[in-house]
């Protein structure tokens, strides 16, 4: 099944909840996608949850806590630290797996939804995530987003934040018999991936939202992500 993304499918201007979005989504998956294939990932997300991985990550970077600092290059080579971008005002900060994930693809959209208004704001908005920047140019300029791609090679970043697990071997021979092949896609033979986790960040470097699940298809509402950004205060 081809994977249309929001704009190629006209829901680019939908209104609805991505929860809702996506639960449509998880239902043609389950009817068209092979059990045997569902139950694959289903063991993986389980599997992560037991680690307990995103309960970690939050208790050492949740509400309240002070964000590790980065500098990260584009898509196109160029730095981006989080200092420059938190001295223009808050910051949106989102790990991603990559331009061959379509909830991440479908998150990435809708966030592009509400850019304009984060940057009206007087924020910012980035996404990280391992892919390198080939790939991420692939990403930004297929799905027209309006916001920076950062390349987190070998997910140094991510991991700082706790968030980084390794591909089972079960989920890496899927990957591979659906042509997903990750240590060409992230220039790293790893198969290390992030959590995908969105933070809404202060300018004193306060973590002012946090949302991380270790189940892909959990992503935080973009309408809720903009309200915490144009909160006048702490949330």
């Amino acid at each position: 099944m081809k994977w249309r993304s929001l704009q190629e499918s006209g829901s680019y201007s939908d209104v609805r909840p991505l929860r809702q979005i996506f639960a449509e989504r998880k239902e043609l998956i389950a009817k068209y996608v092979p059990a045997d294939v569902q139950a694959v990932h289903a063991r993986a997300v389980e599997a992560l949850k037991a680690q307990a991985i995103v309960a970690r990550a939050l208790r050492t970077f949740g509400v309240g806590a002070k964000t590790p600092s980065f500098e990260l290059p584009d898509l196109n080579g160029k730095l981006i630290s989080s200092a420059s971008l938190l001295a223009k005002g808050r910051l949106v900060l989102s790990f991603i797996r990559g331009r061959w994930c379509p909830f991440c693809v479908g998150q990435m959209e809708a966030m592009n939804y509400v850019a304009a208004e984060i940057v009206a704001a007087g924020a910012s908005l980035v996404a990280v995530s391992p892919q390198t920047e080939k790939q991420s140019y692939f990403m930004h300029d297929q799905h027209k987003l309006a916001f920076p791609l950062l390349v987190d090679a070998h997910n140094h970043f991510a991991r700082r934040f706790g968030l980084v697990y390794r591909v089972s071997d079960e989920q890496q021979a899927l990957y591979r018999s659906t042509f997903v092949n990750l240590p060409f896609t992230n220039g790293d033979p790893s198969w290390e991936l992030p959590i995908p986790a969105t933070f809404v960040i202060d300018r004193d470097g306060t973590i002012l939202f946090a949302s991380a699940n270790e189940d892909y298809v959990d992503r935080p509402e973009p309408l809720e992500i903009l309200a915490v950004v144009e909160s006048p205060g702490r949330v």
